[in-house]
């Protein structure tokens, strides 16, 4: 039998909250889609050939322009030019820091798939270049404790609605 969990610690009475401010929503719009996260892990990977992107993530010429337009403009990823001997200038992508910041996100999505959607084990494993031992994402707090979801707490941030506030 599984067990349910869910954030049981104090939280702030969220009928005054607006759901139009949370982050998550946010950051969902900018690259919550299938194909943006894709085109992110394959930046990470170090592809930075538009024909690599549509070809390595297995989506159409057109719907890569769309993404790799979607997330120059949020800044996510940034147009460099670059030219093989013999060729044209074309543009390759690279991420910026705002979309580095983003693979603890792909990180967590992979450990998930690999836990529960990877019956013969993970395609893939991240290790740390330096020492050789698999990377994991995970929560802490910043004193270094791991706390379970029941040991959060939900409060009002600075950004919260005015009507919360």
């Amino acid at each position: 039998m599984e067990t349910t969990v869910q954030l049981t610690g104090r939280l702030a009475p969220r009928e005054n909250w607006s759901a139009d401010r949370c982050s998550i929503r946010r950051a969902l719009a900018v690259a919550g889609n299938t194909s943006a996260l894709l085109i992110l892990r394959e930046a990470f990977y170090g592809t930075s050939r538009f024909d690599d992107f549509a070809a390595r993530v297995g989506i159409s010429e057109p719907v890569a322009a769309a993404r790799l337009r979607d997330l120059v403009e949020h800044g996510l990823l940034a147009r460099l030019p670059y030219r093989e001997p013999g060729q044209r200038t074309r543009l390759g992508y690279r991420l910026t820091r705002k979309g580095a910041e983003l693979l603890p996100v792909l990180v967590a999505l992979m450990q998930w798939g690999d836990n529960w959607l990877a019956p013969g084990g993970p395609p893939v494993v991240l290790r740390h270049h330096g020492c050789g031992e698999p990377v994991r994402a995970e929560l802490r707090c910043a004193a270094g404790h791991q706390p379970a979801a029941g040991e959060l707490d939900l409060t009002a941030g600075p950004g919260a609605s005015e009507r919360g506030a």
